[in-house]
């Protein structure tokens, strides 16, 4: 008997395989060792949606409504901070018949982010150069989030990691030409600490962990700065095909690395 062949043509019989599965690997996860913060570059929603022969609006729509159901995975295994890559500067390029479409799903997927009561979410990225219904939006989830004690969630829309150091470093100078600072002394007291100062993720621990979907094995700019001790998860599904298993398969291979920092 060809079970595989069986389980594959079956829907109903995979789901019941890759839920046991994804039980028995939840129940042998050292809960001790899950990262604190977990990066998420939520790519493949136009090669999905291609796949399955829907538009890609259809498949950015799927991607953002998996968003919930993802934080509560998160918040199951004990992941306390999450930063999902929603929108990047070099996006805000697309043609107006993807962009205008794509910024709205976001917006209303933030709004459900916010509605929800669950989870404090934070805008992450280049607001000025959003539009203003968009810019407004993450304002106003920042601001009606602020005091959720949940699942500390950044959502970085119109980010871009060399714009994120760009700006800290120009944050950094602004404030001390304010105070009058010689030039030369601002040279001599910029260092490491002074500028993560200033970026978006100010306060927040690095990112432990780094997904990145849909098969591609770059960083395309997410965190730049923060992710330089993460360790990198590269899974082959596409974003609105990430399962729950696929999830504790991160988890899982993050805990079993052996990490070292400085080689």
């Amino acid at each position: 008997m060809d079970l595989g062949g069986w389980v594959r043509r079956s829907p109903l019989l995979r789901s019941a395989v890759y839920g046991l599965y994804g039980y028995r690997v939840e129940a042998h996860l050292d809960r001790g060792d899950v990262p604190r913060h977990v990066g998420v570059m939520l790519d493949g929603n136009r090669r999905w949606a291609r796949a399955a022969g829907m538009s890609t609006a259809d498949g950015h729509q799927t991607g953002a409504d998996k968003i919930p159901e993802f934080l509560g995975w998160c918040e199951e295994t004990g992941v306390e901070v999450v930063t999902l890559w929603l929108l990047s500067t070099d996006n805000l390029n697309r043609p107006a018949d993807e962009l205008v479409p794509l910024l709205g799903i976001i917006e209303e997927a933030v709004r459900g982010l916010a509605a929800s009561g669950r989870w404090r979410v934070h805008p992450v990225g280049a607001l000025d150069l959003l539009p203003e219904s968009t810019a407004s939006v993450l304002k106003a989830a920042d601001q009606d989030t602020a005091d959720n004690k949940g699942l500390l969630v950044n959502v970085a829309v119109g980010y871009g990691g060399r714009h994120e150091i760009a700006e800290a470093v120009r944050k950094l100078l602004q404030e001390q030409a304010a105070e009058g600072t010689p030039l030369e002394q601002v040279a001599e007291m910029i260092d490491v600490e002074q500028i993560a100062r200033h970026l978006y993720t100010s306060g927040q621990p690095d990112p432990d962990l780094v997904i990145r979907t849909s098969g591609e094995q770059r960083l395309s700019g997410f965190l730049l700065w923060q992710s330089a001790h993460s360790e990198f998860y590269f899974c082959e599904a596409y974003w609105p095909a990430f399962r729950k298993v696929d999830f504790l398969r991160a988890l899982r291979d993050y805990a079993q690395r052996n990490r070292r920092y400085g080689g």
